[in-house]
């Protein structure tokens, strides 16, 4: 009786512990465990000493819980792995295994079922990826030369939203006083709000930043048509417009500082989200039409995600990665809130109030000046689809075209050649395309990124065309089937000019930046191309000249080559006759003269004609003294020793 009540206590001992251990709680704490209940004791029995003690089964292991894959994780996983690879290749200076190796990790993330916003972990991934490729666009951006004039691409033109971004500029309490009463009356499918960064900005467009304001409000009026079809076809507030006139001025060929490009500056990994390809021919962030639909799926996109057009905006700008965090940390889904809060880099913050501002004003030009604006008008063209490579000087001289006509009808274009491979969709003037198609197909398809179409000039011969294009006169002949060397004035020849060999004509072959030559006494069109060292057609082309007389003139605009050495052989011939007149009138000169020595600094506009003329020499003195090879390549800022005669 004793044994049985000593077991007892012990059980309500051990019943009484389990009770008070199962008290105590904490928020942080697991879930419990199902309560658990006292064993049963029965009287213990001592076993007789003949029996066998048989081994009791063990009890059941519980079964392991199931382990579920992790789709998202795995996925992080893959596309790790693609950008790992792709930050050593960035280390070790291979940019193109490292835009593999993103691009890979890119596309393991876009291509998959999962919603990239669904789960923190993968937004964080996409974020990372995304860095990796941009830094390679920065890189890219960062290490073109200051001067691409020897270059083949397109030229770009720095966006104007880094400027502005850069200003912080003051209110004036009266400007905003007045602005905050006409946005009452202001009709805008945005929310229009006046606060002191937006009142800022006003200010800053009615002052310092007025001409670029009346600039972009003046390109606008090309693409506004376009840009409003788009935006109403996809469901974007129409006022978004100037989302891009704030980013690019309207310009397709802007480029940041951070290298988003564009008219509606993207990055390249977010273009290629939205289907903006690039390669080394063609970029589609500089087509406004693709870009523009790009742009209204991305704005939609981050409107769906955010549910407000300012935030929409400011994460166009930074990234939703960046706007989706700092909404995190503050529980404000509002983005005064965030800016007050200053949780937004400064450039976003900054951003917003740009667009308001160019908004307001724009819907109000009268109260601000700007009504008298003449806006650009759409240009209207042809297009032929290709699904050959022909290079746009050809295709100029077969429209009877200005190549920069071509180049502003065809901004994505990379370079003065379409794509080698695939289909294109080339522009081309309005009511051109017939005229095209006849003139080039007078050229063999597989030459068409070489071989020219030229307009005989009053007064040119064969070889003087031969000498421009570098090719023979009987080259010229046989590709025309000419049966003897006599040029018709004002006809037209097919100049079949050797792969790889550039002609001295192309538009290519010289920089954009005007050289502006003061014609003096005497001066011809030969004189003034022997000077710079170019050829006289190329003369006669930038000033609208027919022949060889300049009477009239007293500016002729000249494009200073590029290639000096290129340039060499066109103007060896008739360089050698004007070096031999000029040194035998040296000779002469210098039996009474007397030398003495200066040094000049070559100014912008100056030529070895116009220094040599102020100091009473020569061009070929100037080249014996300075050991210049090529006049081409003299350049301001350039110190040349003179000998005077006096």
């Amino acid at each position: 009786m004793k044994v049985t009540k000593l077991y007892l206590l012990i059980a309500a001992t051990a019943v009484l512990a389990l009770g008070a251990a199962s008290c105590g709680s904490s928020s942080h704490a697991a879930p419990l465990l199902p309560q658990a209940t006292a064993p049963s004791i029965a009287a213990v029995q001592k076993p007789a000493a003949s029996s066998k003690i048989t081994a009791q089964p063990k009890p059941q292991e519980a079964a392991k819980p199931e382990i579920k894959p992790d789709p998202v994780a795995e996925l992080i996983a893959a596309a790790e792995k693609e950008y790992i690879a792709g930050q050593q290749h960035f280390k070790s200076g291979e940019q193109d295994a490292a835009k593999e190796s993103f691009d890979n990790a890119f596309d393991l993330l876009m291509n998959s079922k999962l919603d990239i916003h669904s789960d923190p972990r993968l937004e964080q991934e996409y974020n990372k990826v995304l860095a990796g490729e941009n830094s390679l666009e920065l890189q890219a951006v960062q290490q073109e030369p200051a001067s691409s004039d020897s270059s083949d691409a397109q030229k770009s033109e720095p966006a104007p939203i880094d400027e502005i971004n850069a200003t912080t500029p003051a209110v004036d309490p009266n400007l905003k006083a007045k602005a905050e009463a006409e946005i009452k009356a202001t009709h805008s499918d945005l929310p229009l709000m006046m606060t002191d960064p937006v009142a800022g900005y006003i200010n800053y467009f009615s002052n310092r930043g007025r001409g670029t304001l009346e600039h972009a409000l003046e390109r606008g009026g090309r693409y506004q048509e376009m840009v409003q079809t788009i935006f109403r076809q996809e469901g974007v507030p129409q006022d978004l417009i100037f989302l891009a006139q704030a980013e690019s001025g309207f310009h397709p060929l802007a480029v940041s500082r951070v290298g988003a490009r564009g008219m509606w500056q993207f990055m390249y990994v977010r273009g290629r989200a939205y289907g903006l390809k690039k390669d080394a021919w063609e970029d589609d962030r500089q087509d406004p039409e693709k870009s523009t639909r790009a742009a209204a799926h991305h704005l939609k996109d981050l409107y769906n995600q955010f549910g407000d057009w300012y935030l929409a905006m400011a994460a166009y700008n930074s990234g939703p990665g960046t706007v989706q965090q700092a909404v995190r940390r503050t529980g404000y889904a509002d983005f005064w809130e965030l800016y007050n809060r200053n949780v937004l880099p400064k450039e976003t913050r900054n951003y917003v109030p740009i667009i308001l501002a160019m908004t307001i004003m724009a819907k109000n030009p009268a109260q601000y000046g700007l009504q008298d604006i003449v806006r650009d008008q759409p240009i209207p063209y042809d297009s032929v689809t290709i699904g050959y490579p022909v290079d746009l000087r050809l295709v100029a001289e077969c429209v009877n075209a200005p190549v920069s006509a071509l180049q502003d009808l065809n901004p994505s274009l990379l370079r003065w050649s379409t794509p080698k491979d695939g289909t294109f969709e080339l522009r081309l003037p309005q009511g051109t395309k017939d005229q095209y198609e006849t003139a080039v197909s007078e050229i063999p398809e597989n030459m068409r990124v070489w071989w020219r179409l030229h307009k005989v000039e009053p007064g040119e011969t064969l070889s003087s065309i031969a000498r421009t294009y570098r090719v023979t006169p009987q080259a010229i002949e046989k590709a025309n089937h000419m049966e003897d060397s006599i040029v018709a004035s004002d006809g037209q020849l097919v100049i079949p000019v050797a792969p790889g060999r550039h002609s001295l004509a192309d538009a290519g072959s010289y920089a954009r930046r005007i050289t502006r030559y003061h014609v003096h006494r005497g001066d011809t069109v030969q004189s003034v191309a022997e000077n710079f060292g170019v050829p006289a057609l190329m003369v006669r082309r930038w000033n609208h000249l027919r022949g060889d007389s300049v009477a009239g003139r007293r500016i002729l605009y000249v494009h200073l080559p590029v290639s000096p050495r290129l340039l060499s052989e066109a103007s060896e011939t008739s360089r050698h006759k004007s070096v031999k007149h000029k040194q035998t009138k040296e000779l002469a000169s210098n039996e009474s003269a007397k030398a003495a020595t200066v040094r000049h600094r070559v100014q912008a506009g100056e030529t070895l004609y116009s220094i040599a003329s102020s100091y009473n020499t020569t061009v070929s003195a100037l080249q014996h003294d300075n050991r210049i090879v090529d006049v081409a390549s003299l350049r301001p800022g350039t110190v040349l020793v003179i000998h005077r005669s006096e």
